[in-house]
């Protein structure tokens, strides 16, 4: 942790304005865009995303930097109250389900040859193939992908263990190249 990082935490725990004000600065964009992601529109992402800030800033004091970053602690708030919006809400949407009977199995290549190094089309198929995901597939692959979180941190996030994350977005990315598939047939 930086020395930055040490003080403005110590300035976040004396509930200092200008502490609240660089917390902003320097982490709201990516909250909002994490909670934009899972939530259905920019309306909700805007309620959730300052009830993430209130709870980050009455909720310092629990903030251990032995367990994670700031951002990283930031980013399991900003989940938990997505997650829990969308519970409250209970919206009806209708998404992707994987029905291993009938539809044809993807092997590992054939994924990386979708996902691996996407071009301007395939980035515009994936990101309509997020819709299609409940928001649980949906958090991990934009932590993984667009965050650039790593394994540990999402579980950190998500409350959950490594490798469970790890076999979740490996199931999550076969999901995402049969929904791609889909969406250009």
């Amino acid at each position: 942790m930086t020395e930055t990082d040490i003080d403005l935490i110590k300035g976040l725990r004396e509930q200092s304005p200008k502490a609240q004000k660089l917390t902003l600065q320097r982490y709201g964009n990516d909250v909002f865009a994490q909670v934009a992601r899972l939530l259905p529109s920019t309306e909700d992402a805007e309620e959730v995303y300052q009830d993430v800030f209130v709870k980050v800033f009455r909720n310092i004091a629990m903030y251990d930097a032995e367990k994670s970053s700031l951002r990283t602690w930031i980013s399991r708030i900003a989940y938990n109250e997505s997650v829990t919006w969308l519970r409250h809400k209970r919206q009806s949407v209708i998404y992707f389900e994987d029905r291993e009977g009938g539809a044809e199995k993807l092997t590992d290549a054939e994924v990386e040859e979708t996902l691996g190094h996407p071009n301007s089309d395939t980035v515009q198929l994936i990101r309509a193939a997020l819709k299609h995901l409940p928001p649980d597939e949906r958090a991990i692959i934009t932590m993984f992908y667009y965050e650039e979180m790593s394994l540990k941190e999402i579980a950190y996030v998500t409350e959950s263990i490594p490798t469970t994350v790890a076999s979740k977005l490996s199931r999550t990315r076969k999901k995402i190249c049969k929904i791609i598939k889909m969406l250009q047939s």
